[in-house]
């Protein structure tokens, strides 16, 4: 049987507006950076001479979990420069449901909306990845992403024991880590040429901290351990095969607060050669919603119904393209529905230790 190959193109959130309808915990993750951002941007030089200011949100999936961010900073830039006109860019790749976007931009979900608050806005997306330029040189003044930029642009060989780099070992993660240091410097370059001098970069990061800990990994059940188990167990069960299990790995690199920063920091680096500036760095943990609620509700069966989707929400896709191209698409979504059926069923049975805290490193970064 054939195998498919999870690569960075294939990737995408569930659509629909399903992925800000059950990722609470990435909007947490946004709205609590925002004093953050609006210091940022309280340092950026924007005099009102009537030439456009542009702003990016890069990785923007639907835009619910950003749409309030995104809001504040747009109006902060109007009422500080009252002639000048905006353009608001989103990308993502092009599997994303721009549809969804824009629907919500134009006040066609229940989600609110801030695009009749603002005159003289504009709003566009581009199906560009971050790792390529988006803008002209010297166009882009705000660029901002959350929570995606740990996907690296390729997938690596294989992860043999496991589905992510985190439970990879000698030189199946050195491999990761080299392409995650690549596409790091890569992307930032890119945005080091098309900030305009006193641009603001807001980069939150899923990331691994001082202490070790990285996303739904900070002292309880590990999630990533978690899905590799379930996945094997189903290769034990026959469900799929060993060489589908050992396709199935997340084109993701978790990096430290070092590694973030260390192109930042290095006069000889491409990156600081550029001009682009570290101005403040720092790593927050974010409590899963969904495990805090369960403290208060304390139904284990609730609690599971309501955390898979979040997990399903990001993963699934490259879940979905591990299994072979050769099965029926029925017969691969039987398999993922029974996969998460799995998690929900361990959760439920028993709920302590599960939680998808959300682990970042936040960069303020500037176009010197």
């Amino acid at each position: 049987m054939s195998r498919t190959k999870t690569t960075a193109r294939d990737i995408a959130m569930k659509g629909g507006g399903y992925y800000s309808s059950a990722t609470a915990g990435a909007k947490d993750v946004i709205d609590g950076a925002t004093p953050m951002v609006l210091e940022a941007i309280a340092a950026m030089d924007i005099p009102d001479d009537g030439s456009l200011f542009t702003m990016v949100d890069m990785g923007c999936a639907d835009g619910g979990t950003s749409i309030g961010l995104v809001g504040t900073v747009l109006k902060e830039v109007r009422r500080r420069a009252p002639s000048r006109p905006i353009q608001m860019v989103y990308t993502d790749l092009p599997r994303n449901d721009f549809s969804q976007l824009f629907r919500m931009i134009h006040g066609q979900t229940d989600i609110a909306s801030y695009f009749e608050d603002i005159p003289d806005l504009y709003v566009f997306a581009s199906a560009t990845s971050f790792h390529k330029a988006i803008f002209a040189p010297g166009t882009l003044h705000f660029g901002f992403t959350a929570t995606a930029s740990h996907y690296i642009s390729q997938k690596l060989g294989v992860i043999s024991n496991h589905v992510h780099m985190v439970g990879a070992q000698g030189a199946e993660r050195a491999a990761y880590e080299a392409q995650g240091r690549k596409d790091w410097e890569v992307m930032l370059t890119n945005r080091a040429r098309e900030l305009v001098p006193g641009g603001r970069l807001a980069l939150f990061n899923f990331g691994i901290d001082e202490d070790g800990r990285y996303l739904g990994n900070t002292g309880g059940i590990s999630m990533f351990d978690t899905f590799s188990e379930i996945w094997a167990e189903l290769v034990d069960q026959g469900a799929i095969t060993q060489g589908e299990y050992v396709d199935t790995n997340f084109p993701q690199c978790y990096r430290t607060v070092a590694q973030f920063t260390a192109p930042l920091k290095d006069p000889g680096n491409p990156v600081y050669q550029a001009g682009l500036r570290l101005e403040h760095v720092e790593t927050r943990i974010v409590p899963c919603p969904y495990a805090k609620a369960f403290g208060d509700h304390g139904d284990p069966a609730r609690f599971a119904r309501e955390y898979i989707p979040t997990l399903r929400s990001w993963s699934e896709s490259t879940f979905m393209t591990g299994l072979s191209a050769e099965r029926p698409l029925e017969e691969r979504r039987e398999i993922i529905a029974r996969f998460y059926d799995a998690y929900q069923e361990r959760v439920a049975r028993a709920p302590e230790g599960h939680a998808m805290d959300y682990v970042h490193i936040y960069l303020i970064c500037s176009k010197a």
